[in-house]
């Protein structure tokens, strides 16, 4: 006799968030390719105490088209039965009535700690379903234990122990895009507008959206002012005015206090900028309410709900009685398990922390980003103010700052928070315009050079802004010519260099790091800022721009897809950028649900196409035109010499052979525009910051001390983020160990993983592999006939 399935049990509960929907196909489909049954229950903790139509059993096509649905459509819902012993019975009842006695539940801490009780309780819950008479005992024997795994999906980004909870990404990107908005106005009216957030004792969204928007001043639970908090801010935005600021702008977290647990509320804040005897602002309140929860979920909310919820199922399968309960959470760019309970505690002395009004322990229990940030902010927005930051004349530096490559988003953003850092210090900022190519050609143009001094007024308002405001080209320091280059570098007295851009920045750092002996002006510090969509930088795992690049692929996508999905039988085969990574192309493949991938380090061959080709004829066969049967194939511009997307298409096409239809797709440029997406402009601020604190380490007229400079490794570097940590990574040790050179990336990928999900959750079947092409003599030999392959 076979022996039955594990069934297996999705839900969410508590407050919804973007990416629910996205866990739950996750782990519908990842249980299935496992051989397990998979169930939804409806209505949260709800749909357990109720029980009948509440827990269905899911297929395959029934999460369809999930992933670009905001919300959660299995419902949530407060339930007040389940607080009390009998409700938790009739779910425990339901369950064992279903079969059910493993469940994934995507919540906040709160419905984590009731599902980690409800596990605690079973074996006593399903003894007294026995005493009671509401089962035999025959029916709770092959039920004696209860296995639990948590996601948490909190757009507060509350829960301890993970570095995102699902949902605080997509919350952060909705504050944004609507302070944007509200900046238009607040600038063409000379207004200031006091914004409020969500966050009673998370200051995450608020403190995340002042950074990404560059807003005059916010308020957050963990760090409350001082007790001259109005002074300070008058101060603040006095400031900020009198350099002919026309906007201002006030977040503020609904949890905000003053350091003696008073609420401070936007009323507040509010008569304070428009008090007629003191800044006498025309000034609005906003609050932002439930908007932040809408919408559809940004790439990167989408990516961490499909990792977590696919994880979540290989968890539940592997526990044991005595494993604790546990949840997923993604530290170190890894997703990983963690104890439950230990998450919540720590969590929880948060709150405890601000109400015992110890908040230097309330911000030690947040990660170091978190920290960091908030650093950051303080260093951006109260530039000028504190004296102490200053450096004396001797420790001052001239820093160019030049973009190289590719446009990406969150350049602009990077070049604000360095411009902002060297003004607190001290040190002059110095912007080179249109990358290498402009420095040689146009230096000494007038009445404007390429070498400029950055106006603040105008680089203020770049943080939101795309593209590169100082330009950027992707010619190398070789190609404008070195000596020239070195030339200028000695005549424009930099102490310093900061480049930001892709391979090509890379490769610049290189170049004039080999050409310091033969000019002795090149002996400067030098680091450079990851930023370009292919995430093919070495030495980080994080390129700016990345996030902003697979956030519009993956709207264009949901675009086409509703397109394909309407007219029920057509495939669309979409070219991505990238160069020869294949990042953007595995990573938008998670956020979009793509039936294939192909990418440079994998290749395409013909007996591929075959396989693929064959599997849509399944898919399309068993299609009844009852569900939306839409499908994406994305294809990287660089996959191969032959298949380009356009062939794809048409091989399909022919061999459907009017089954189903078959059209390719090139987003092209827009991949690169739009504005920076607010996980970018966080970063671009905290890692432009570092860059300019590692810079002055080495002080001014370093040429002075050549010596010092090329023995320090240091002095050429990447700054990176690998795992947990941002790091500087010496650029000597990456050009020899770290760099494919020929295919312009790194040698490690660590995101490559994340292929075997997209083809699993995709329903790919396995397929051959391409033959790797002979190189050098070994292809001439084998083409002459001289040896056998």
């Amino acid at each position: 006799m076979a022996t039955p399935k594990k069934k297996i049990a999705v839900m969410t509960s508590g407050g919804d968030s973007p990416g629910m929907n996205a866990v739950v196909r996750a782990v519908v489909r990842m249980a299935i390719h496992m051989e397990c049954d998979p169930y939804c229950v409806y209505e949260g903790y709800e749909g357990l105490v109720q029980g009948g139509n509440f827990i269905r059993k899911m297929a395959w096509n029934d999460v369809r088209g999930y992933l670009s649905e905001g919300g959660t459509l299995i419902g949530t819902a407060r339930c007040m039965a389940f607080y009390e012993r009998p409700g938790r019975l009739t779910a425990a009842k339901n369950m064992i009535l279903n079969g059910i006695d493993a469940l994934i539940i995507c919540g906040g801490d709160g419905s984590l700690t009731g599902a980690d009780r409800f596990r605690a309780e079973w074996p006593s819950l399903i003894e007294e379903l026995v005493a009671t008479k509401q089962l035999e005992q025959k029916q709770i024997e092959p039920y004696r234990h209860l296995n639990i795994v948590g996601l948490v999906g909190s757009i507060d980004n509350d829960l301890s122990g993970t570095d995102a909870t699902i949902g605080a990404y997509s919350a952060l990107a909705r504050i944004c895009e609507m302070v944007d908005y509200i900046e238009a106005t607040a600038s063409s009216h000379s207004r200031a507008f006091v914004i409020e957030v969500m966050g009673r004792h998370c200051g995450w969204l608020a403190l995340m959206a002042g950074v990404a928007t560059g807003a005059d001043f916010i308020f957050i639970p963990e760090k409350p002012r001082e007790d001259n908090w109005k002074e300070e801010m008058h101060k603040v935005i006095q400031k900020h005015r009198g350099w002919g600021k026309r906007k201002t702008i006030v977040i503020i977290a609904e949890g905000a206090l003053d350091r003696h647990g008073n609420k401070i509320t936007p009323e507040m804040v509010k008569d304070l900028l428009a008090d007629k005897n003191g800044l006498a602002l025309d000034t609005r309140i906003t609050t932002l309410g439930h908007v932040q929860r809408g919408g559809t979920a940004t790439a990167y909310d989408r990516m961490l709900a499909t990792l977590q919820g696919a994880e979540a199922v290989k968890a539940v399968l592997e526990a044991t009685p005595e494993t604790e309960t546990c949840f997923i959470a993604i530290n170190e760019n890894k997703i990983i398990r963690k104890p439950l309970m230990a998450a919540v505690k720590e969590t929880k002395q948060v709150a405890k922390a601000i109400e015992a009004q110890d908040f230097d322990h309330a911000m030690s229990l947040r990660d170091t980003e978190f920290s960091d940030q908030y650093k950051s902010y303080m260093m951006t927005a109260t530039m000028g103010l504190d004296q102490n930051i200053h450096l004396e004349g001797s420790k001052r530096m001239k820093i160019g700052f030049i973009n190289v490559g590719a446009p990406a988003g969150g350049m602009n953003a990077a070049i604000r928070a360095g411009v902002a850092y060297c003004r607190s210090r001290g040190h002059e900022p110095m912007a080179i315009h249109n990358g290498f190519a402009g420095f040689a050609r146009h230096h000494g143009d007038e009445p404007l050079g390429a070498v400029r001094h950055f106006d603040w007024l105008e680089v203020d308002g770049w943080a939101s802004k795309g593209g590169s405001e100082i330009g950027t080209n992707r010619e190398l320091p070789e190609e404008s010519g070195i000596e020239l280059i070195a030339k200028l570098i000695e005549k424009y007295e930099f102490d310093a260099l900061f480049l930001i851009g892709g391979f090509e920045a890379f490769h610049s750092v290189s170049q004039l790091r080999k050409a310091r002996s033969r000019f002795p002006s090149l002996c400067i510090p030098m680091t450079l800022l990851p930023a370009t969509i292919s995430n093919n930088v070495p030495g980080t795992e994080y390129s700016l721009g990345s996030d902003t690049c697979l956030n519009e692929l993956v709207a264009y996508c949901d675009k086409i897809k509703q397109s394909a999905s309407a007219t029920r039988r057509r495939v669309f085969v979409i070219e991505t950028q990238g160069g020869r990574s294949g990042y953007v192309a595995v990573l938008a493949g998670l956020g979009v649900g793509a039936s294939a991938v192909y990418i440079p380090e994998e290749g395409i061959s013909l007996e591929m196409l075959n396989a693929d080709v064959k599997h849509l004829k399944e898919v399309f066969k068993k299609d009844k035109g009852q569900s939306r049967a839409g499908r994406l194939i994305l294809v990287n511009e660089k996959a191969s010499k032959v298949f380009s997307a356009k062939l794809i298409a048409d091989i399909i096409r022919e061999e459907a052979h009017d089954r189903f239809e078959s059209r390719d797709s090139i987003p092209g440029h827009v991949q690169q525009g739009g504005v920076p997406s607010a996980m970018d402009r966080c970063r671009a601020v905290r890692l432009a910051i570092k860059c300019i604190q590692h810079l002055e380490k080495y002080g001014p007229q370093p040429q002075k001390a050549p010596e010092k400079i090329t023995q320090d490794p240091l002095s050429a570097s990447v700054i990176g983020i690998q795992g947990a940590d941002v790091v500087f990574s010496p650029m000597e040790s990456l050009e020899e160990e770290g760099t494919d050179w020929k295919n312009r990336r790194p040698r490690q990928a660590n995101w490559l993983s994340n292929k075997d999900i997209v083809d699993i959750l995709g329903g790919r079947p396995a397929y051959p592999l391409p033959e790797k092409s002979l190189a050098g003599l070994a292809a001439k030999d084998a083409k002459r006939g001289l040896v056998s392959v």
